[in-house]
């Protein structure tokens, strides 16, 4: 075993250590009256630590029907929340096409998008709540990833899907969801680590300031560095492979993160995306996140993947037909 490995298990077990609020007492003692300062760590920086859900039904974009707007009247609340937690059910199906009813995959049952925050939008920055538009590049890049998804459509192995299909990654930024919204902060002196539950990744982030040296290999969910503003967490993330692009953009990505938390059972949320060779100029979303009372439990889809499997099933099948 290296002595890099070695480094971040010690990590992982110091970081479990010093969380015990958020890994060994029971669910009940999680949470706060509302509106309750927020902790602090016994080092003096503001306690993130606890389970956080970034479930919402506000969208990333401003829809064109309120544009101009950044907040919904309480009229519009209602309705967001009520499409939000009936769109799948049973009741409803025979508003959806079919090709919509196989896309949705389950029932209401199984989905947890939460609610709005009476915004139209998780983008603030800029002020139309639209991503800025794309590059020329970014365009021409599109137009090939098509032509190649076109290519292998039917898919020899499962190495030709993506990464969310195969179950490896979801990425790094995580805004909304459709189910298991969850991540949890563990925090030590000198790192901070958080549990994505999707995918059930882990984000071990030191917090020693500056940057990434040019050697440092790229990863999945890029490689992140902290440190703190007064009462705020900045992660600069940067260094990933592009396997896993968000929005169209990918190696060249840089992410700047803001946490912070204004009350207990708040933990605000501000991410900054950054990169010249995709958007023509950069952008901002927030989310306020609510702490959840309950555990994290494994996301453990790599086991027995049957989408996968019959997913290429179905190209096989579909050849078979071609060649009668």
């Amino acid at each position: 075993m290296t002595l890099r490995i070695l480094n971040v298990v010690s990590v992982v077990f110091a970081l479990v250590a010093v969380a015990p609020s958020a890994a060994a007492q029971p669910a009940s003692a999680g949470r706060a009256p509302d509106g309750s300062p927020a902790p602090r760590m016994p080092w003096g920086t503001p306690d993130l630590q606890g389970v956080w859900d970034h479930g919402t039904a506000t969208p990333l974009e401003r829809p064109d029907r309120y544009e101009g707007r950044e907040f919904l009247t309480s009229e519009e609340i209602a309705e967001a929340n009520i499409n939000a937690t009936t769109f799948a059910t049973s009741e409803r199906r025979g508003e959806l096409t079919a090709e919509r009813d196989v896309g949705l995959a389950y029932n209401q049952f199984w989905w947890d998008r939460g609610m709005s925050d009476g915004r139209t939008s998780l983008i603030i920055d800029p002020s139309d709540g639209k991503i800025p538009g794309r590059t020329a590049g970014a365009t021409a890049r599109a137009d090939a990833a098509r032509a190649a998804r076109s290519r292998r459509e039917n898919s020899e192995n499962p190495e030709d899907r993506g990464l969310w299909e195969r179950c490896l990654s979801r990425g790094t930024v995580r805004l909304g969801g459709v189910y298991n919204n969850n991540l949890q902060i563990f925090q030590s002196e000198t790192h901070v680590a958080i549990l994505l539950e999707m995918v059930h990744e882990l984000r071990i982030i030191p917090l020693s300031g500056g940057s990434e040296p040019d050697e440092t290999p790229s990863q999945w969910l890029g490689r992140s560095r902290g440190h703190w503003e007064g009462e705020t967490l900045v992660v600069e993330t940067n260094h990933f492979t592009g396997q896993a692009p968000w929005r169209g953009s990918a190696e060249n990505l840089t992410l700047v993160e803001r946490f912070s938390r204004p009350e207990a059972n708040i933990l605000s949320y501000e991410v900054t995306f950054s990169d010249p060779t995709t958007w023509a100029a950069d952008w901002t979303a927030a989310l306020d996140m609510p702490k959840t009372d309950g555990l994290i439990y494994e996301y453990a889809c790599h086991e027995r993947n049957y989408g996968m499997e019959n997913l290429l099933k179905g190209a096989r099948a579909l050849e078979r037909e071609a060649l009668q």
